[in-house]
């Protein structure tokens, strides 16, 4: 039963702009790697990359809610932390950028 609201929660994020977004540039990703033939140590690390950025911007998109709960007026300890959680996928965002990167380079 756990794994049925772990599935309901996926549908919901993929319904997330933010969300379906990273899940376009992880298609880009994953195309870019099929062309350029990524070994498997490349694509291990390029897995990793794409679950954290999604799993990172599905919890960015859950604190969002829960601080809309919260309170939808301005309030700056709320911005503070939405803006912690979106630095958070950015963080990871810009490692995985590092990596794409690392991985493609080294073929040229």
């Amino acid at each position: 039963m756990k794994f049925k609201h772990a599935f309901d929660g996926l549908i919901s994020a993929l319904k997330e702009k933010a969300v379906i977004t990273q899940v376009v540039l992880a298609i880009m990703a994953i195309i870019g790697g099929v062309i350029i033939k990524l070994d498997n140590y490349e694509w291990l690390a390029f897995i990793i990359c794409i679950v954290g950025v999604i799993s990172l911007e599905i919890m960015n998109s859950v604190v969002e809610k829960l601080c809309d709960l919260y309170s939808t007026e301005h309030n700056e300890k709320i911005k503070i932390i939405k803006d912690m959680a979106s630095a958070a996928v950015l963080v990871f965002a810009v490692g995985a950028l590092v990596v794409c990167v690392i991985c493609t380079l080294r073929r040229f």
